[in-house]
C-alpha cells in the first residue's frame, strides 16, 4: 500500500501533526507507536514503499531481535560510549521488546549466545507485527516520500519539506523524531538522508565508518574456499604486531578475504587501524582446545599410527577437507609424501598454521556489505534521558543515526527499540 490515511484526512495536504517520525525501520516504528499510545497524532515518513525494509533482512531473514545479556554486558558490547543508553534501557529493555512482540502474535525463541529470534525464524513476522501494532493505534503512514528539508521559523512547529513521486509534499510537525538509519545497506534505503538533516539542524556528525563489515587480506583467497564455514576456531587480531582481540566461534572465507560471527566485531578495530595506515593481521586458531604441546603430542601420535598413509589422507583427520589443499600448499607439504617421511621441521610448520594461519588485511568492504554504521550524530549533543537534541528542541534521535554501534547478537536491534522507544516516550509527554 503506497498511501493510507485515517479518518478521511489528507495526510499529503498540508497538515499538522503532534509527532513526524521519519524513517520506518526499527527505531522508527517503536517510536510512532509509544508517542501514539501516549495520545499524539503521529506520521511515519518513509522513503521506501513499504515498512522496515532493512529490518526484514536482518540476521539472514530470521531477525535477531536482541540478546538477553545483562545491561552491564551490553555497555562492554557497544561503542564508543555504551554507558550513553543507561537511562534508555532502564526504560524499556529486552524483555520489554519480547514482551511486546509476544503481545503481538509473535513469539521469541533464545539461541547460543543469548540471542534471541522469533520462533517463526522470519524477520518478515516481526515486521508486520510492528506495522499492525502502529495500525491499531491510528499511526499515519506515508510510504515512497523522501524528506528534503526540515526548518522551524522561531518556536512554532516544523516545516518538512519532502518529495513523493516527483511531487513537492509539505507537512507540520510539533516534535520529529529522526530514525533514518545509516548508511549500510543503501539498497534498503539507508543512504545517509537523515546526516544531512541532522547537520542542517546545526549538530555534528561524527565520522562515518562501515562496522560489522567484512574484511579484505592480501592473500588471494582460492575459489574453492569461498563460502567455507570454520566452526569452533578463534581469531586473533594483531595491530602493528602487538594482539588486541581473540574471539571464538564461526568465521567463513568470502571472495575477498573473512568474515562471520568471530570476524565482524573485530572489524571496528580493523576499520580504524587501516585509517590510521597501520599493519592488521588476523590469525586463525584451527585447533584452539588445544595448546601447542597438546598438538604436537596429537600430531606425533597420528603420524606414527598411520605412518604409511599419504599426507593428503592424514590432513583428513586434522581440518576440513576444503581447506586441506591449500593448508598443505601454505605448509609446503607435499600431498602424495607418506607420514613416515615427514620431517620435524615439516611438522613443526603444520602446528605453526594450525595454531596461527596468518590473514594480512588491506582493507574493508563498502557500506553496501557493512551491517551497521559507525559514527552518526554526536551524543555529546543529545539528552541521554529522552533523545531530545540539546541544540534544537523538539527534535529527537533513535537508533542507528546515533554515534552507537554494537557487536553482533542483537545489542544493535536493542538499541534502536529502547532509543525508539524512549524517543516517543518523551516526545509525547514534551506537549502536554
Amino acid at each position: 500500500m503506497d498511501f493510507i490515511s485515517f479518518a478521511g484526512k489528507n495526510i499529503l495536504g498540508m497538515e499538522q501533526y503532534d509527532v513526524v517520525v521519519i524513517g520506518a525501520g526499527a527505531s522508527g516504528l517503536i517510536a510512532a507507536w509509544q508517542a501514539s499510545r501516549r495520545g499524539c497524532r503521529v506520521l511515519i515518513v518513509e522513503r521506501n514503499r513499504k515498512a522496515g525494509v532493512k529490518l526484514s533482512i536482518t540476521g539472514k531473514g530470521r531477525c535477531n531481535i536482541t540478546n538477553t545479556a545483562s545491561s552491564n554486558d551490553y555497555y562492554k558490547k557497544i561503542y564508543p560510549k555504551g554507558r550513553f543508553l543507561k537511562h534508555a534501557f532502564s526504560q524499556f529493555f529486552s524483555a520489554d521488546m519480547m514482551s511486546l512482540l509476544k503481545q503481538a502474535g509473535v513469539n521469541t525463541i533464545e539461541e547460543r549466545g543469548g540471542r534471541v529470534f522469533p520462533a517463526s525464524g522470519k524477520a518478515a513476522d516481526v515486521v508486520q507485527a510492528l506495522v499492525d501494532i502502529n495500525t491499531q493505534q491510528q499511526v499515519e503512514f506515508l510510504y515512497g516520500c523522501r524528506v528534503k528539508d526540515i526548518r522551524r521559523t522561531g518556536s512554532g512547529p516544523y516545516n518538512i519539506a519532502a518529495e513523493k513521486a516527483g511531487k513537492e509534499k509539505s507537512l507540520e510537525a510539533h516534535r520529529i523524531i529522526l530514525c533514518t538509519g545509516g548508511k549500510s545497506y543503501p539498497a534498503t534505503g539507508s543512504t545517509g538522508d537523515g546526516y544531512e538533516l541532522a547537520r542542517s539542524l546545526g549538530h555534528t556528525i561524527n565520522p562515518l565508518q562501515p562496522a560489522l563489515v567484512p574484511v579484505e587480506t592480501k592473500e588471494d583467497i582460492p575459489e574453492r574456499l569461498v563460502d567455507l564455514t570454520l566452526k569452533n576456531v578463534a581469531a586473533v587480531l594483531w595491530l602493528e604486531g602487538k594482539k588486541h582481540e581473540e574471539n571464538f566461534g564461526e568465521m567463513f572465507f568470502t571472495r575477498h578475504g573473512l568474515s562471520g560471527p568471530i570476524i565482524l566485531p573485530q572489524s571496528r578495530l580493523i576499520v580504524e587501524a587501516l585509517s590510521q595506515g597501520k599493519e592488521v593481521k588476523v590469525t586463525l586458531d584451527l585447533k584452539p582446545a588445544l595448546d601447542e604441546k597438546k598438538l604436537d603430542n596429537r600430531l606425533l601420535r597420528d603420524l606414527d599410527r598411520d605412518s604409511k598413509k599419504q599426507m593428503a589422507n592424514l590432513f583428513r583427520q586434522w581440518l576440513p577437507s576444503a581447506l586441506i589443499p591449500w593448508f598443505m600448499e601454505q605448509a609446503g607439504i607435499e600431498p602424495a609424501k607418506q607420514a613416515h617421511q615427514l620431517s620435524a621441521k615439516e611438522r613443526r610448520r603444520i602446528k605453526v598454521l594450525m595454531k596461527a594461519l596468518p590473514f594480512h588485511i588491506k582493507t574493508h568492504r563498502p557500506f553496501t556489505e557493512a551491517i551497521i554504521t559507525a559514527g552518526g550524530v554526536s551524543t555529546l549533543e543529545v539528552d541521554s534521558r529522552s533523545m531530545e537534541s540539546k541544540l534544537v528542541p523538539n527534535l529527537y534521535f533513535a537508533g542507528e543515526i546515533l554515534d552507537l554501534h554494537g557487536d553482533t547478537g542483537g545489542y544493535n536491534l536493542q538499541i534502536a527499540w529502547s532509543t525508539g522507544w524512549l524517543a516517543g516516550e518523551r516526545a509525547a509527554s514534551t506537549g502536554k
